[in-house]
Formats: structure tokens, C-alpha cells, sequence
């Protein structure tokens, strides 16, 4: 669990919960406003939003975040081989996975990702988008789910709590309404992306660990794949 105890009482959790329902609130709208790019970045808008009132009222920002310092190398080291194994998966995945099932994956030419020049993807614009996922849903999000969990102990176990914030977490990030419009049926991947995300920064307690995974993992299948189809 959290080890808030190390820690003044927290403030405002509960505001994790926003853009989970601003998530499930775009998937009840008719399906011709879902079509608009400023409805799909609700829940972001959300989340950044709950996440500005949340530090506000806290202190120890980057202890509760996963942003000491000291947790730099560590998380380095386990990021650096997370986020090569997940890319490597991924890649199999998408290139033969995918296609041996059926389905289409030349809509990635189409993506907005793939428009922009590969010397801006990588690494700048690849590194600087895990760095906001990250703080937003496993930094922000799944430390928050932990908190609130905690304080539902003794009824809701240790284990059982931890489990259900990184499932929580993890589908939040695959149902980013963004996210789904734009890979389409691929937005499966960032399921098992956001378990093993989450149970990084569980573990570690440091945020650093799922960013750079989560870097290295698109930057390695962002490569591959825009190689293979063009």
C-alpha cells in the first residue's frame, strides 16, 4: 500500500476520480460528438485539472508523486529493461499478432503521431508525452486510488486493494477516449502496458521507473513499426 503514513494526511484524493468519470461520461455521448478532438481530451483536461487542485493542497509533492531523487538510478535501470521487453512484445504483437487475427494495422500511417517528423518523435516529443501520462496516471491517479484504499483497511485487503488500483489505472489509460480513437482496436495493448506500469511504481515507489518504461517501450515500437510500414 501507500506508505502515507510517512506522511501528513493527504488532502483531496477523492479528485482522482474526475477524469475517470469524464472517461466513462465521453462513452455515453452520441457518437457523432465523440468524432470531436475537444470531447476526446476531456478526461485529460480533467485529470491535469484534479491534479493542479490536488497539489495545492498538499505537501511532499514528490514523495507522494514518486519523484525523490533518490529513486532515480533504481527506476532507471528497472524502466530501461521494462520498457525493452514491452517494446518487444508490442512489436510482435502488432506486426504479427494483430494481422495473423485479421486485423488491419496500416491505419497507423494515418495517426496523428505518424505525421509528425520521426526527429521530432524521437526522442523529444515520445519522451515528454510519457512524462505527462505518467504523472498523470500512475504518479497522480493509481497514488491516489492507494491512498483511498488504504483508508478503507481493515475491510479491504492489502493485496486486493493494491491489485484493484492498478487494474483501475490501467483501464482508465486504455480507454483514454483519445487514446481509443486514435489505435483503435490496438488501445488493448495499453492494458497490459498500464498493469505493468503500475506494479513498477507499486513497487519501486518511483515514478521514474514507468516513464522511462513507458519512453523506451514507444520509442522501440514507435520504430519498428513506422519502419516496416513505409
Amino acid at each position: 500500500m501507500n506508505r502515507s503514513s510517512d506522511l501528513p494526511p493527504e488532502r483531496l484524493a477523492w479528485l482522482a476520480w474526475l477524469p475517470v468519470a469524464a472517461t466513462a461520461l465521453f462513452y455515453v455521448l452520441p457518437p457523432d460528438l465523440q468524432t470531436y478532438r475537444a470531447f476526446q481530451f476531456l478526461p485529460q483536461l480533467a485529470a491535469y485539472t484534479a491534479l493542479a487542485a490536488w497539489s495545492t493542497c498538499n505537501t511532499s509533492l514528490t514523495s507522494r508523486l514518486g519523484l525523490q531523487p533518490v529513486r532515480f538510478g533504481r527506476g532507471l535501470r528497472w524502466g530501461l529493461v521494462t520498457g525493452l521487453g514491452l517494446g518487444a512484445v508490442n512489436v510482435a504483437v502488432i506486426l504479427w499478432l494483430v494481422p495473423a487475427l485479421g486485423r488491419d494495422i496500416t491505419f497507423l500511417r494515418d495517426t496523428p503521431h505518424a505525421r509528425i517528423p520521426a526527429a521530432v518523435m524521437l526522442p523529444w516529443f515520445i519522451a515528454a508525452i510519457a512524462v505527462f501520462v505518467e504523472v498523470n496516471f500512475r504518479g497522480f491517479l493509481l497514488g491516489r486510488f492507494l491512498v483511498l484504499a488504504e483508508r478503507m483497511a481493515p475491510a479491504l485487503p492489502p493485496p486486493l486493494a493494491s491489485g484493484l488500483a492498478v487494474a483501475a489505472t490501467a483501464l482508465a489509460f486504455s480507454f483514454d477516449p483519445f487514446l481509443v480513437v486514435t489505435f483503435r482496436h490496438l488501445h488493448w495493448i495499453a492494458v497490459w502496458d498500464g498493469i505493468v506500469w503500475g506494479v513498477l511504481w507499486l513497487r519501486l515507489r518511483s515514478l521514474y521507473a514507468p516513464i522511462v518504461a513507458h519512453a523506451v517501450e514507444v520509442m522501440v515500437v514507435y520504430s519498428i513499426v513506422r519502419a516496416v510500414l513505409a
